[in-house]
């Protein structure tokens, strides 16, 4: 296991797969001292997830999925739970208007994208199709490209090229 070989010798710590009730591609492996608090570890989560500490409440389960405990209170010690390695640590949000609620940090859709109309894009001057219109008319002949068949032509004469070299070099 992984874990196992991310694990120091005399570390008191503990390395947790944690997920969260409203975000489903969330869940990363984070390591914990034992000796933080719950409200220490609520803290370190809020950073990575979103959930505010007052609406967060954590849930252990161990490597088959059973549920170890609820960690409510506080003021104990990561420690006193006594996770494993490999243990998950899952985050319910309870709040209803939290922004991980509905979709809004995963779901791309859920997203207004922005709309220009092409009389308003024609309009401006700072357009892709004005620059490449611009590089066009200054250097056609560098813009146009060569066809495929050309290509090839090129890279098998470059091949034999190099062939030959080769066999000369080892024939002297």
């Amino acid at each position: 296991m992984a874990s196992s070989l991310q694990k120091i010798e005399g570390d008191e710590s503990v390395l947790l797969r944690v997920t969260h009730s409203n975000l489903k591609s969330f869940n990363p492996d984070i390591r914990f001292s034992l000796q933080l608090t719950v409200e220490a570890v609520k803290d370190k989560l809020w950073k990575k997830c979103g959930t505010s500490v007052n609406s967060m409440h954590l849930e252990l389960y161990d490597e088959l999925r059973n549920k170890i405990a609820d960690l409510s209170d506080h003021s104990k010690l990561l420690g006193f739970y006594s996770p494993f390695d490999g243990f998950r640590l899952h985050v319910v949000d309870l709040d209803p208007a939290s922004v991980t609620s509905g979709g809004w940090l995963e779901d791309t859709s859920l997203v207004e994208k922005y709309e220009i109309s092409e009389e308003s894009y024609n309009k401006r001057g700072d357009t892709f199709r004005k620059y490449r219109e611009k590089l066009t008319s200054q250097a056609p002949s560098t813009i146009e490209a060569k066809t495929l068949d050309t290509d090839m032509e090129d890279i098998c004469a470059n091949i034999k090229e190099r062939v030959t070299m080769n066999e000369r070099q080892q024939a002297s």
